[in-house]
């Protein structure tokens, strides 16, 4: 079932917060556990949303409504994309904050805390920073792309804007760097999701007026008037051109030192700080690392700051950061976070894996021998992982491969750890990556030999490419990357051999935090198994005082399966001669159900019916602007001249709105005058003018909006939309054609008389059904479930849904009897809104096969709940399935 936990839109009181007893386990320091400034954030923020966005541009106005309330349908995908409600109240929070409230200073956002625990002196910077904490792995790029492309438009479209065209996307290592640099490369992270509305939205030609060069490092391009990406690791911006940096600080990123000169900058430092360079929005990935402002990191920033400041008056536009893990190294938040979305509520929501842990009597039975070799000493340890592994490589590897991650404390270790995998387990041999050294150790950036140049690439790469289908590896071995931005999805399982203690600087969510990506879709609960020694559990435990609700798991048994996600799949046990007998043929029709574009022009304003809009009066050709000081005082009202648009402007972007909305491609100049006749004669029950300044106005109101968008929705579906009662036989699909399908753990059935390893049901009645056709009916050759989403079936029939729309219906199952017919049978728990057009299709469908061809025979078989609760008891055999619901079947369908 689809997963909708993530955008569900949740009130300030509706969040999470921790018990006494966790608040105990801090000594009440509730800093350490909830960001200071956040909840008020959140009260003002449901507020200004629930008022349409009050107070913002016309530009954010816009892309807000764009981002979170229009339908994004993307090529190749079942269900709308939507962007997560916590990637929402983030940047509803940048925006509020910045333009509506003008809190841009830690004056400002002091009047924000209600925990009287803040004071000025917690805000190093001098210019406005805002820090999104989000946990790993839910999608904390998004928030800074959408950051960027609202800078960038109310930079272009708002007179006088404060923001700037131009970025520095920040990565603290190469890692994060060559992340970053897939997606915005070409700027193609932009086109693919829908951060950019269509040309024609709300008047302003988005697409088109985005235009950024992309800058990377220090390969730099001439500098551009429309806008740059300064896309570089930190280092670039601070660090002395001479100095040597190791393989780790160039792989991972070094701690700056607080007097690295940040004088004699590279190439990009210079160009920062020229006078090229007018305005700046600082972006910032990974952003814990800003955390003393006597680090160079820290400085480097500031000092482009003041460099700005002496050009043009002005500092840094804003910083924007964005990071799991905003904590000093006592573990509390960063006071200028205005955001949260803490793990305890991804894991509740279902964003990333659920960590599980060996209950406690396998945890007794994995012990630390007394021997100072390595391998010994933690040999239970890296036995356990690996079982634990083999097992989910066995469910998952059709699908993905899963990734064995081996936490070390030397580089010396993790060698160690990759070579005792590699020699004891075949699985293993070759597919082992150990990403700190090769044989000739430590790998300077600055080697001028070849063979460490290339070694370094390679590690480089594969660390890169680990999810990929075609990398070879297994299993990773490694100190340092448990460190930010190696955000591999496939890490199923996490072995911890660091002596971790309360002291230690690394968060126990950083420790697991590159585990926590999902590999699946939302809808297939996922989890990620975490060993250890007894010191690096205990430590990941420590979540629990921050909410985060671990499952216990007996672990080690070959023979035991961990809660990992069903796939299901082809089985390979059964032979070609079975599969042979046991498939399904699926018959693929031409749609009959279709929309007729043609039709448009046949579109009659004259006979639509609808609601009258009232014509409203707007005073003044002014509005007043309140501006208050400081201190929140009233100061001074400045009146602004209201602007109205060109009125051809207004009914084209209606017009052009309608379209998108009827998934129109074309029929601008069929549909425009119809549009313009309607306003005119129709809309408010009289002849009016739009070229009138109080027309226009009124245009503009939300309730004569949904009235124009809405009658010409009915409109154009009853005109264009329509069953063409004919249709063609396009051929078959077989059910051996479905990939492999990941699912959430759940009952099943274990199939023989199914091509498929398992049959899943999505509710109790499903279950039994399968299990009847399994186990009961001797009239039942063959059966397979219907399935949805990533992999499957995925059979679909186009219906006319209850708002006229075209849909999708998906079947619950397919059914071969002895006899040779194939039933399309549908269950349903409960009566909902589409059910009898569903089965009215289902029937027609059937129908239109039979008349097509004689090969094969389709009947329709529609069983509801509480039908099969009075009768399914006394059912022996399918045909007395048949016999019971067939009649009501086609009681559903009048002839076509």
């Amino acid at each position: 079932m689809p997963n909708n936990e993530p955008f569900i839109k949740r009130a300030p009181d509706q969040r999470w917060a921790p018990t006494q007893s966790q608040l105990d386990a801090f000594n009440n320091a509730q800093e350490k556990l909830l960001p200071p400034l956040v909840h008020s954030v959140r009260v003002k923020i449901a507020e200004w949303r629930e008022n349409n966005y009050l107070g913002a541009s016309s530009t954010s106005k816009a892309l807000l409504e764009h981002w979170f309330e229009t339908e994004h349908q993307k090529a190749g995908q079942d269900t709308p994309f939507q962007f997560y409600f916590a990637q929402r109240e983030a940047v509803e929070s940048v925006i509020y904050l910045y333009e509506v409230a003008n809190y841009k200073d830690k004056y400002d956002l002091l009047r924000l805390d209600e925990s009287g625990r803040v004071s000025p002196g917690m805000f190093p910077e001098n210019w406005t920073r805002y820090i999104v904490k989000m946990a790993t792995g839910t999608g904390k790029t998004k928030v800074l792309g959408l950051v960027l492309v609202w800078s960038f438009f109310h930079a272009l479209y708002e007179e006088g804007s404060p923001l700037s065209k131009n970025f520095l996307l920040i990565a603290p290592n190469i890692i994060v760097l060559n992340r970053l640099r897939k997606d915005f490369e070409g700027l193609k992270y932009f086109f693919e999701d829908p951060f950019l509305p269509d040309d024609g939205f709300r008047n302003q030609n988005w697409r088109q007026d985005f235009q950024l060069t992309l800058h990377i490092q220090d390969e730099l391009k001439p500098i551009s008037d429309h806008g740059n990406i300064f896309l570089t690791n930190v280092h670039r911006i601070f660090m002395p051109e001479e100095q040597e940096m190791s393989f780790e600080d160039m792989f991972l990123g070094s701690k700056p030192k607080a007097d690295a000169d940040t004088k004699r900058d590279t190439d990009l430092g210079k160009i920062l700080r020229s006078d090229r360079i007018k305005d700046l929005v600082v972006l910032n990935d990974e952003a814990h690392h800003i955390h003393d402002e006597k680090l160079a990191w820290f400085q480097a920033i500031q000092d482009i700051n003041d460099k700005l400041k002496l050009k043009t008056g002005k500092g840094l536009a804003l910083q924007c950061d964005v990071t799991a893990t905003p904590k000093h190294n006592d573990g509390s938040i960063f006071v200028q976070t205005i955001a949260d979305y803490p793990l305890v509520e991804a894991i509740q929501h279902g964003v990333v894996k659920t960590p599980v842990l060996p209950d406690k009597e396998s945890r007794l039975k994995v012990t630390e021998k007394d021997s100072d070799d390595f391998v010994e000493r933690y040999r239970d340890h890296l036995q356990l992982g690996y079982i634990e592994w083999e097992k989910q490589f066995q469910d998952l590897n059709h699908v993905g491969t899963p990734l064995l991650f081996v936490m070390a404390m030397t580089t010396k270790e993790a060698d160690a750890a990759a070579e005792f995998l590699e020699q004891n387990y075949p699985l293993m041999r070759g597919k082992v990556l150990s990403i700190h050294t090769n044989r000739s150790g430590e790998i300077k950036e600055t080697a001028t030999n070849k063979k460490d140049k290339e070694e370094l690439e390679r590690l480089r790469k594969a660390a890169d490419e680990v999810d990929a289908e075609h990398s070879p590896y297994r299993a990773i071995c490694s100190v340092l990357m448990l460190r930010e931005g190696w955000d591999v999805r496939n890490v199923t399982t996490i072995v911890g051999l660091r002596p971790f203690s309360a002291k230690s600087k690394i968060l126990p969510e950083q420790a697991i935090g590159r585990g926590l990506r999902k590999m699946f879709p939302l809808d297939v609960d996922e989890t990620l198994v975490v060993v250890g020694t007894a010191a690096f559990v205990n430590f990941i435990e420590e979540l629990k005082d921050q909410g985060v609700e671990f499952k216990y798991s007996p672990m080690g048994q070959r023979g035991g399966r961990a809660q990992s996600p069903l796939v299901i799949e082809i089985d390979t046990e059964k032979s070609e001669e079975e599969l042979h007998e046991l498939d399904i043929p699926l018959p693929i029709l031409q749609p009959r159900v279709v929309r007729d574009y043609r039709r448009l022009r046949e579109l009659d304003v004259e006979g639509l019916n609808h609601p009258i809009a009232q014509l409203q009066d707007f005073p003044g050709d002014t509005k007043e602007i309140v501006f208050n000081n400081i201190h929140g005082d009233f100061d001074h009202i400045t009146e602004v001249e209201e602007f109205t648009p060109e009125w051809r402007n207004v009914l084209r972007f209606y017009t052009g709105g309608i379209l998108k909305s009827n998934r129109l491609a074309h029929g601008f100049d069929e549909l425009y005058p119809k549009v313009e006749a309607f306003v005119r004669h129709r809309l408010f029950g009289k002849t009016v003018s739009p070229e009138d300044e109080t027309v226009l106005k009124n245009l503009s109101t939300p309730g004569v909006r949904k009235i124009i968008y809405d009658v010409f929705q009915r409109a154009i579906t009853k005109l264009t939309i329509r069953d063409v009662k004919t249709t063609e036989l396009r051929g078959y699909r077989s059910l051996r054609d479905a990939r492999p399908s990941p699912k959430s753990n759940q009952q099943f059935v274990k199939a023989k008389k199914s091509v498929f390893n398992l049959i899943i049901g999505d509710n109790d009645m499903e279950l039994a059904f399968a299990a009847k056709c399994e186990n009961q009916f001797k009239d039942v050759k063959a059966f397979a479930k219907n399935t949805e989403g990533q992999g499957g079936v995925r059979f679909h029939i186009e219906y006319q849904n209850a708002r006229g729309s075209i849909s999708q219906f998906y079947p619950d199952f397919f059914v071969k009897l002895t006899n040779g017919i194939i039933y399309v049978v549908e269950t349903k728990g409960r009566e909902v809104k589409n059910a009898r057009r569903n089965i009215a299709r289902l029937v027609c469908w059937c129908r239109d096969v039979n008349r097509l061809q004689e090969d094969y025979r389709y009947e329709p078989l529609y069983i509801t709940y509480e039908d099969w609760i009075k009768h399914s008891d006394h059912a022996r055999s399918f045909k007395d399935l048949i016999d019971l619901y067939q009649t009501d079947t086609y009681a559903h369908a009048p002839e076509h």
